[in-house]
């Protein structure tokens, strides 16, 4: 019994250490999966996140996209609206402005087409068509008239506007006068108020204004109120565009400059990226002048920009658009001038400047630009008239209205007319003032001069350049001026000069009157300068293309030589000695038909002269060519004698031929020429004595 107790208490044991080893495989199998299950939503958590915040994302950008969709239609339809509302207030005006009597048959036709042509986006009529109907009407004061009139006004002056430019403008304005810009300076300041080309139409404002300052105060004060109506929505391509045209009124001085410094002050109060940017643009395109008309407060304006940039709240593209205007101003504005040259054309003193402020009320007054009948058309027209001949300086031709009159008169006149014109078109001869065509010829063979190879290709070229008569002169002097441009002497030039000498008279006349300029103005000439002219002249002159005689225009003498001077005449020289050889240049100097064009070289009427001439040539190496004039120089005493006593031989012979005429012959003339002649000869002998003791 008792060993059956035992093995079933072993059984048992057996039994609970199984279980317990399967329980513990159990726990660690479930410690295991849910291990493995936190795994997995851990990922499916972080997987989620993500595609919320995807989806957030882009529920953002929809948003967005919707907002900005919204906006551009709330934009079109305000712009739509507001055309809406400018065509019939528009059409309200032209209603009201109707005749209401009626007319004729043949005027109520002419209305009908008339008020669908008055219109802004009417029907098109041609300019013969209007010509037509204008001759048409009879009343010069009907309104049918002034509606065609302010039709013909309108398309001329955008006509105009479309066409001027800076190289054109000075030909434009004249033609801007002839229109009447007192009835349409609201077409005129709606026509200049486009986006491109601001400087140009600046400068059309700035000389207009001179003459009508109704005109220029009427346009500063319709672009101060489209900046504002920019700024207020943020419409950053119409404020950058109305920032610039006042900026260039500013520069001439149409605008008076505390405008500007008020539009900087609110563009910097609440500082953004794009009032910012729009800022750098006004005081890059105006800074030139603020700094000289308001330096404090364009200083003023620059600490404005050293804080923004010093407080970082803006994009760096922009914080890199301050940096660069700083670098800007410290080169002064070099790039950015106030007015351009060609559109520089209003004196200071005649300029009317407008003061406005941003904060006053403004009106644009629209009405201008909308035909309105005047009662008092003719009398208005005919003031204008006036106006326009004193503005002009002459009887200008009539245009647009005045051409049905003109068409009243008689053929014979309009004959006469155009015979008269064709006539002064002859007489009148226009004269360029301006040298283009000279700049013109003078580039031209600057570049055949340094695109030729050799010489030969650069005569053969230049020969084929058609020069008008007295143009000659102008191929010489660009010749001399390139040779003397270069950093040492070419033969080049030399050999080019040679050939133009020996091909054509002309030429070689001309570089005499080169040589002659070019001495006289000689001490002008830098040292490199002075070296290759005159190593050019050593060449034509040794070569026989100059001829030797225009030497004579050199006199070497201390008073009349300079440092300038003896160094031309010291490098010529030597290089006709290296060209020709001392004997052989000695001999062309010595040669008796050519002494007197070597006078003014070689002195001879004074020993200090000569005694100048012979140590200067000895000095630079050339003393053999002085060898006739040490010889004169030493013989020179002798000579005086020679010529002190011919002198006085001659005056014995006219006091004794006077003796011999003279109708008394008493004796005691005759013992007193006597005494006479021997106290003469006396006198000879004791002058002759002492200067042997000198020579002694």
């Amino acid at each position: 019994m008792e060993k059956d107790r035992g093995g079933q208490e072993r059984e048992r044991k057996n039994e609970n250490g199984n279980r317990q080893r399967e329980n513990g495989n159990g726990d660690r199998g479930r410690e295991y999966r849910s291990s493995k299950d936190d795994e997995r939503l851990k990922r499916y958590r972080h997987e989620s996140g993500h595609r919320r915040r995807e989806n957030e994302d882009g529920r953002r950008n929809r948003d967005s996209r919707h907002r900005n969709r919204d906006d551009d239609k709330y934009r079109r339809n305000k712009e739509v609206n507001e055309r809406r509302e400018d065509n019939e207030r528009d059409d309200r005006m032209l209603e009201n402005s109707k005749p209401q009597g009626r007319s004729t048959l043949q005027e109520g036709n002419l209305n009908n087409n008339v008020a669908n042509s008055g219109k802004s986006d009417g029907i098109y009529i041609p300019p013969y068509k209007l010509a037509r109907m204008m001759k048409e009407v009879e009343d010069k004061s009907s309104v049918e008239y002034q509606r065609l009139t302010w039709d013909a006004l309108r398309k001329s002056i955008n006509g105009l506007v479309n066409k001027v430019n800076a190289a054109n403008i000075k030909n434009i304005i004249p033609e801007f006068f002839a229109e009447n810009l007192i009835r349409g300076r609201g077409l005129f300041c709606q026509s200049c108020l486009s986006p491109g080309f601001t400087d140009v139409f600046a400068g059309l404002v700035a000389v207009v204004n001179t003459k009508f300052p109704e005109v220029g105060e009427l346009l500063l004060r319709r672009i101060v109120l489209q900046l504002k109506r920019a700024f207020k929505p943020n419409d950053k391509p119409q404020l950058l565009a109305a920032v610039k045209f006042i900026a260039h009124l500013v520069n001439q001085q149409v605008a008076h400059e505390i405008i500007a410094l008020e539009l900087l002050t609110v563009l910097l109060e609440n500082p953004t990226d794009d009032s910012v940017e729009v800022a750098v643009g006004f005081v890059t395109e105006c800074g030139s002048i603020l700094q000289d008309l308001s330096p404090k407060g364009l200083h003023g304006i620059f600490e404005r920009f050293r804080g923004i940039l010093h407080e970082g709240e803006i994009d760096k593209r922009v914080q890199f658009l301050i940096e660069g205007l700083f670098a800007l101003r410290k080169a002064k504005f070099q790039g950015h001038p106030a007015v351009r040259p060609e559109l520089d054309l209003v004196e200071q003193e005649d300029q009317l400047t407008h003061e406005i402020s941003l904060q006053e009320e403004i009106n644009p007054e629209i009405t201008l630009d909308i035909f309105k009948p005047d009662p008092d058309f003719i009398e208005n027209e005919k003031r204008y008239e006036d106006v326009k001949k004193t503005i002009l300086g002459e009887d200008s031709e009539d245009e647009g209205s005045d051409a049905a009159s003109d068409g009243e008169d008689d053929d014979d006149d309009e004959e006469d007319e155009d015979d008269d014109e064709e006539e002064d078109e002859q007489e009148m001869k226009i004269r360029d003032e301006t040298e283009t065509n000279l700049v013109n010829l003078r580039r031209t063979i600057y570049l055949t001069i340094m695109s030729s190879v050799d010489f030969e290709e650069a005569g053969h070229k230049l020969l084929k350049i058609k020069l008008e008569p007295g143009q000659e002169m102008e191929l010489c002097v660009m010749l001399l001026e390139c040779c003397s441009q270069e950093r040492t002497y070419l033969r080049y030039y030399g050999l080019l000069g040679q050939r133009f000498c020996m091909i054509n008279r002309i030429h070689q006349e001309n570089f005499e009157k080169c040589f002659v300029q070019q001495y006289s103005m000689i001490h002008r000439l830098e040292t490199n300068k002075l070296r290759n002219v005159a190593k050019f002249f050593a060449h034509l002159l040794g070569t026989d293309a100059l001829p030797w005689y225009c030497l004579a225009y050199i006199r070497l003498t201390e008073e009349d030589t300079t440092s300038s001077s003896r160094i031309f005449i010291k490098i010529l020289f030597q290089e006709l000695s290296e060209h020709l050889g001392i004997r052989l240049l000695n001999e062309r100097l010595t040669d008796p038909a050519m002494q007197d064009s070597y006078e003014s070289i070689f002195p001879r009427d004074n020993p200090k002269n000569t005694r100048f001439a012979i140590n200067f040539f000895t000095s630079i190496g050339l003393g053999g060519i002085t060898e006739n004039l040490r010889e004169y120089l030493k013989h020179m005493p002798r000579l005086i004698m020679q010529q002190q006593n011919a002198a006085s031989d001659e005056e014995s012979d006219s006091s004794g031929s006077s003796d011999l005429d003279s109708d008394s012959g008493s004796a005691s003339s005759e013992s007193e020429s006597e005494s006479s002649s021997s106290e003469s000869e006396s006198d000879r002998d004791e002058r002759r004595k002492k200067k042997r003791r000198r020579r002694n």
